[in-house]
């Protein structure tokens, strides 16, 4: 009998619509502020910022910075020397010995612009904008190997499960589009380390996710209508659909249904509007030219063109992933064919911005998970560079525009490059700062899970002042 009377109780409670559910549904509802308003609907910043979006290269692998920007000749003197044992003390690499030699650059390195920045032969064309970086050569992160490293990067924790910056960064603002996702993605070449995880959304509402936009074929998989089948045939499935999902919405509270509800309304919507967004004929042949893009090509330098045209139209954080960056052997060939493809279309994106206006509203962020040791890694039989391991402890990462002061050095290594001896900054310290350019607090930008307050910066994380305009 009391059983029976439990369940009477629970169901009356869920047939009336007062259950715990109906009551949190009641709160959100009337809740102007919900969490889960959709991503495409601008928010206010906790203070003014300088930054409107964020175009994020992330080169996936990790690009040697002692070989980039981070000029060491004493590396060149000791080339193929071995490394003095206190270079190494105590320190775990992720697959050579410690006992290998040291490796200095092949390639020299310049001053570039007004503002003297140190960049290598590799990258002529960065070197004409040079006096828009703030170049930071103090990274660290605590993980050693690709996918915890990058995951660490971007959610502020080694493993799966936390939402990423981009996730972040919609969750507090929003976007300016109301036909277009708030959070971007562009991959060029397969994808690796953690993949898919790092745009992920975590345990934040499902609908501040990372939408993967592709060069070829449907610009987003399942966009385009089944063959047959009109977009009037598709409003009418997708109202049928909303109406039950609503229903269902309403009896159960379930704050996913209506980022359901949502996102089927943003798909039809990007029907029209991605096709137009992804179809660059219509830029200028000078425009191509200077990125290296291909019309129906998928390539970086498409991505790049892609990423202002996305941030032209509101889109919040576009993330561009540049695939094969791990360099542990034949480093000399594949670094150099590395920067043949990405080093142009990145100045273009820079001139790009800031010929329209835009650099200032925009911020620029390159870098990777990790960098490269000043060590040698493998046989070089007395000459040459062959391959380079991970290095955590000491890697440069640059931004540009988006309230960040042009021509900047921040930060310095050793005369190896081995450890950070002036300003070392975090990759908490400098998410911290990208999220400060947007106008939030890191320490305020919060979402309870499980009973704790979480954030991207975790307890951690401080402004990185000096670098900013």
């Amino acid at each position: 009998m009391e059983s029976y009377l439990k369940n009477s109780r629970r169901t009356f409670l869920n047939a009336s619509g007062i259950s715990l559910g109906g009551i949190a549904m009641a709160d959100l509802l009337c809740s102007e502020s919900s969490a889960e308003e959709s991503a495409s609907a601008a928010r206010q910043p906790h203070f003014p910022a300088k930054a409107k979006s964020v175009i994020y290269l992330h080169m996936v692998g990790a690009p040697s910075q002692l070989d980039l920007f981070d000029d060491k000749p004493m590396l060149r003197q000791y080339h193929n020397q071995p490394c003095p044992p206190e270079v190494t003390k105590g320190r775990d690499f992720a697959f050579i010995g410690k006992t290998s030699t040291l490796a200095g650059s092949p390639w020299k390195f310049r001053r570039c612009g007004q503002s003297g920045q140190s960049l290598s032969e590799l990258l002529p064309e960065l070197g004409t904008v040079a006096d828009e970086l703030a170049v930071i050569r103090s990274i660290h992160n605590d993980e050693i190997n690709h996918a915890p490293a990058q995951m660490f990067l971007h959610s502020g924790f080694g493993r799966g499960g936390r939402p990423s910056l981009g996730s972040w960064v919609t969750y507090g603002l929003g976007s300016e589009n109301a036909d277009l996702p708030g959070y971007v993605v562009l991959v060029s070449g397969p994808k690796g380390g953690a993949g898919t995880s790092l745009w992920s959304t975590g345990f934040l509402p499902s609908v501040y996710q990372g939408i993967q936009f592709r060069s070829e074929g449907d610009p987003v998989l399942f966009l385009s209508s089944p063959e047959g089948h009109s977009r009037n045939d598709r409003r009418r499935v997708l109202d049928a659909i909303s109406k039950l999902n609503q229903e269902r919405l309403e009896a159960t509270g379930d704050p996913e249904i209506e980022t359901r509800i949502s996102q089927y309304e943003m798909s039809y919507r990007m029907q029209a509007s991605v096709p137009e967004l992804m179809d660059i004929t219509g830029e200028t042949k000078q425009t191509l030219e200077d990125y290296g893009a291909e019309p129906g090509k998928a390539s970086f330098a498409n991505s790049c063109l892609l990423a202002r045209r996305l941030v032209e139209r509101g889109v919040r954080l576009v993330e561009l992933y540049d695939a094969d960056w791990d360099h542990h052997n034949n480093l000399e060939k594949r670094l150099s064919a590395k920067c043949g493809e990405t080093d142009r279309p990145i100045a273009a994106l820079i001139r790009d911005l800031k010929q329209r206006g835009l650099l200032q509203d925009t911020l620029v962020v390159f870098g990777s998970e990790f960098g490269r040791t000043p060590l040698n890694q493998g046989a070089t039989n007395g000459k040459g560079l062959t391959g380079r391991d991970h290095h955590k402890d000491a890697y440069t990462m640059w931004l540009a525009g988006g309230g960040v002061k042009g021509g900047v050095s921040f930060g310095r290594t050793d005369d190896f490059g081995m450890d950070i001896v002036e300003n070392p900054v975090h990759v908490h310290d400098l998410n911290a700062t990208i999220l400060h350019l947007l106008g939030l607090d890191h320490e305020r930008l919060t979402y309870k899970y499980q009973g704790r307050e979480f954030r991207l910066t975790d307890v951690h994380g401080k402004v990185v002042e000096e670098i900013l305009a």
